[in-house]
Order: C-alpha cells, then structure tokens, then sequence
C-alpha cells in the first residue's frame, strides 16, 4: 500500500476558514477513483488496494488552509487506530503528516463512518514498540523504512466527538455539547502537562513538551478558534432578533479577544517542543482555564434561555 498524496500549495494564505464556500477537499488524480470506489462502497475497493484495510484521511493545509484527502492503510493495535507516513519508501514525509503537525484536527472514513479525530503521532519507545507490531503484521512498512532512510511516523487517529447525553435539538443543546468539549480538552492537556512533567522532575534531563501534549493542544486552540469565529459571525444575527441581549453579546465577543490572546500565546509556546519553557506553559494554561471558564459560564448565563428555544439543525427553507 503507497500513500499517494497531492503536493500542497504553500503559498496561499487565508486569514481565515471561508465557512460559506468552502470547496471540497482536494484529492490526487491518482487517488480519485480510490475515493470515489471507497465511497461508493462502504470503504470496500478493489484493484491494487483489494483486501486491504484502508481509511480515507482529511487534513488540512499546514500553509494553504485546504482540505486534503488521501486514502491511507491502518491498523488496529491495542484498539488505537493507526496509520504510518510511509510515502511509499519516500525520504520525505508525506504532505498529509506534516500538515496534521500543524492542524490535529483531522476527519476519518472508516468504512461507512465518518468522524472528527486528533492526529497524535507517537514517540519514542512507545513508537518503536508498535512499529515493531506493525512490521510483523505488515512486513511491507519495514521495507518502506528501510528504503526511506527515515525513522517512519506513526499516528493515532484519537475520536474526537463531543459527548453528547443524547439527541441535539436545539441550540442551547448544541452549545453545552461543545462547551463540554472544549472543557474535556483543556483539562486533558493540563493533565497531560502535569504528568510529563512529574514524569521528568528529578532526572536532570532537558524537558521541553512532548508532541502528545502539543498536538491536543493546537486541536483545543484550533477548535476554540473555530467556535469563537463562528459565534462572531452568527452574534450580530441574533441580537437583531433578540435586542435584549446586546449587552451579555458585546461582553462576550469582548471576551474572544482576550481568550484568544491566550491562545496565540499558547501556540506560539509549542512552536518549538524541545526549548519550550514548562512552567510558562502551565501558567498559560492555568490563565487560559480561568479565562475561558467564566467565559463559557456567562455564555451560558445569557444566552441558553433564547438558543433553548431554536431548533438545531435548523429547518431547511422551503423552495
């Protein structure tokens, strides 16, 4: 199995996701009949890939900002869904690895499932031990190794759903569900953070951070950043429905800017893991956690009697 990718173009530079026309993701000359028999077919296809366990991969752009879909071999260790940067042998990562360093965030087609993960490559001993696993279940990828000259990635693709205690209904449903999220996610990377570093106390070696912990990280701040944006746009809309709540609405778009401070800040500290400065790091994260807390609390304050009573989704207009 080769994992054909499209060569991204790093020059475009959004300032941000185009939420109304956003263009399908971008998929290989070589790769279109794949996708489109995998689609087809409930994740089954024939050919050179016939057999194979294969999943579709969406990333995006680590400069461009597009959406990139490739299909890529997995295997299932330990009940962790993975897959590995081979290119075929290549001496150079694939496009879709080094653009999940920079965006987590990624969608997987399993089959017939489609879903949002966290792309989380592992290191060191971990790494080796699965590879190992991987090799002798699928010989080819020791091969790929040898011939690339590099050490080969391998990923885990981490579900990343919200919890949800049931159906969504409306917009105040919706809310808590991805509030809970963004709570769930800053609390695993202060959890993460502390144990690395109770890990490390002591031993005199360099700490830094590790990719585990920058990689749920950016997916945290990415999908902040995407929920704050949204609200900005959707806010103005819903006071000119709901004119009592220009007030709480100014307060909390207010509130973005100084949240989203903290996370530049956050980003801008997992730049480099291994210079990476440990107790600014909490600090940033301890601010982020009060912060963005009492952000969501008032959110939810203000806004949760009116969004209890829009319908989510919402109703598709009559032609």
């Amino acid at each position: 199995m080769t994992d054909q990718t499209v060569q991204n173009d790093q020059t475009a530079r959004p300032d941000r996701p185009q939420p109304y026309a956003r263009p399908e993701p971008v998929v290989s000359p070589f790769n279109v009949p794949v996708v489109e028999e995998f689609r087809a077919n409930g994740g089954r296809v024939g050919g050179m890939f016939e057999g194979g366990d294969l999943l579709l991969l969406t990333t995006t752009g680590a400069r461009s900002g597009r959406e990139y879909t490739n299909p890529l071999a997995y295997l299932r260790i330990d009940d962790r869904l993975l897959v590995v940067a081979s290119a075929g042998g290549s001496s150079r990562d694939p496009d879709w690895y080094r653009n999940l360093l920079a965006h987590p965030m990624v969608v997987v087609e399993l089959g017939s499932e489609r879903f949002e993960a966290v792309a989380v490559p592992t290191e060191d001993t971990e790494r080796d031990r699965l590879f190992e696993e991987i090799v002798r279940r699928e010989p080819g990828f020791g091969d790929y190794e040898s011939r690339s000259g590099r050490r080969l990635p391998v990923v885990e693709l981490q579900p990343a759903a919200p919890e949800s205690a049931g159906e969504v209904t409306n917009l105040a449903e919706k809310l808590f569900e991805v509030h809970g999220w963004l709570r769930g996610q800053l609390d695993r990377v202060r959890d993460e953070a502390e144990a690395y570093l109770a890990e490390h106390a002591g031993t005199g070696d360099p700490v830094g951070l590790n990719l585990q912990i920058r990689q749920h990280c950016l997916a945290f701040c990415e999908s902040l950043h995407f929920h704050h944006s949204g609200e900005d746009g959707v806010f103005p809309n819903l006071v000119q429905g709901y004119p009592h709540l220009r007030e709480p609405v100014e307060r909390l778009i207010a509130e973005h800017r100084v949240v989203d401070r903290i996370r530049g800040e956050l980003e801008r500290l997992l730049d480099d893991l291994a210079t990476a400065d440990p107790d600014r790091f909490r600090a940033e994260l301890d601010r982020m956690s009060r912060e963005l807390n009492a952000h969501l609390d008032f959110e939810e304050e203000s806004l949760i009697p009116v969004l209890s009573q829009i319908p989510f989704p919402p109703p598709i207009p009559a032609e």
